[in-house]
């Protein structure tokens, strides 16, 4: 009787904590979501007579298919002092000569041994060495910028001496499956939706990727040069900690295409929540150690927003939780952890919903919101391999080809 009483107990602890931890990235999600609920801070206005000299940098490998879009997209927005630099990194098709025709200054580097975009933006980087500009914007060779965007990161990154970072939407394919318009809105409330929230509580962001502007004199210093598979993220974090935090630019925008093909999207996603889940496990405690270190209250934001995984795997652990919850109340546990996750519950559906109706509601239906469960079931692979196989090499998704 002693043993089985004792045995309750532990299962009581153990589901409780359970219950707790996960309560906090959905506790913080909810807050996110409904701080971008409010008006947007206003931005700062600048004269234009106060525009920076800018390089806009574009690492590309193998983007013959795309990279005249991008530039097409860029050029107009270039002053006469401006530059638009494409490193044509380890290719083997026709990248380079497409990009020159387009207009772009293109610099070409071949070493098979280091791939990975940071090695292409050191390389670009370094090239500037001799004239540099005032302000670097980062473009990925697949992305859209929409115009005005260069102008308003570039005196937003000047102006502030920060990193900053606009909106990156990841759009649909036309009649996009249930999957594809349940993965767009996981990149809408990740990449902008908690991005405006963050902007309103007056936190600053981690970087996304793309559309990216750094002062030169921050940007030359950064430590580029590696093939980390989410190589943004942890620029973001680096340049944090040494006081340079990244500012969200909610006035810029930059857009990409999912790609429709089932591989290269399983490919884009695998490469995206691996690096996350391994940057929650080795960067979360340097950002609270950083924070505490330094007493800088942005740091332990930047940790706190860290902590929420992705969507689908958040909702996952919780219905798992929830499950092993119900079992302990047969066994005769107690019901707090089953009220825990209740409430993280209403708290993950509040956000979700509140960032469905402000930010996504005119492109993608209610009816959408009900292929979640599915969209979690197809993720178990992607996270069971995280495991089992994870993966850290840099792989370059495959691009489908321009409508």
């Amino acid at each position: 009787m002693v043993h089985a009483e004792s045995l309750l107990t532990v299962l009581n602890i153990f589901l409780v904590a359970i219950a707790t931890i996960l309560l906090v990235p959905g506790l913080i999600l909810f807050i996110e979501c409904i701080a971008a609920l409010f008006p947007t801070r206003p931005q700062p206005s600048f004269a234009k007579s106060t525009l920076p000299r800018l390089n806009v940098l574009i690492p590309a490998h193998n983007e013959e298919s795309g990279i005249g879009l991008t530039i097409s997209a860029v050029s107009p927005q270039l002053r006469p002092n401006d530059q638009l630099i494409v490193v044509a990194d380890n290719c083997e098709d026709a990248t380079a000569a497409v990009a020159r025709r387009a207009g772009a200054l293109v610099i070409e580097r071949h070493n098979p041994n280091q791939r990975g975009k940071g090695y292409a933006l050191d390389f670009g980087i370094q090239f500037m060495q001799d004239d540099p500009p005032d302000v670097v914007i980062i473009v990925d060779a697949d992305c859209l910028v929409a115009p005005g965007s260069l102008t308003r990161l570039a005196q937003l990154a000047f102006s502030q001496h920060r990193p900053v970072q606009s909106v990156y939407l990841i759009e649909s394919p036309p009649n996009p499956s249930p999957k594809a318009a349940i993965s767009t809105l996981a990149i809408i409330v990740k990449n902008w939706v908690r991005l405006v929230g963050l902007h309103n509580l007056g936190m600053p962001c981690l970087l996304t990727g793309t559309g990216m502007a750094m002062p030169w004199q921050i940007i030359q210093q950064a430590p580029l040069a590696s093939d980390n598979i989410v190589e943004d993220m942890n620029l973001g974090m680096d340049l944090a900690i040494v006081g340079y935090s990244p500012v969200f630019c909610p006035d810029a925008y930059v857009t990409s295409i999912l790609p429709q093909k089932e591989q290269a999207a399983k490919q884009q996603r695998t490469r995206w929540e691996h690096g996350h889940l391994q940057t929650i496990l080795t960067q979360v405690p340097q950002l609270f150690g950083a924070a505490i270190y330094q007493r800088r209250l942005d740091l332990f934001g930047l940790g706190l927003d860290l902590l929420v995984p992705p969507l689908s795997l958040l909702v996952m652990v919780w219905m798992l939780a929830v499950l092993l919850a119900i079992v302990g109340v047969g066994l005769g546990a107690s019901f707090l952890p089953v009220i825990l996750l209740a409430v993280m519950g209403g708290l993950m559906a509040i956000a979700i919903l509140s960032a469905w109706a402000k930010y996504c509601r005119k492109q993608l239906p209610i009816q959408t919101l009900l292929s979640i469960p599915l969209y979690v079931l197809w993720k178990i692979p992607l996270y069971f391999a995280f495991i089992f196989k994870r993966q850290k090499a840099w792989v370059r998704t495959e691009r489908d080809a321009p409508l």
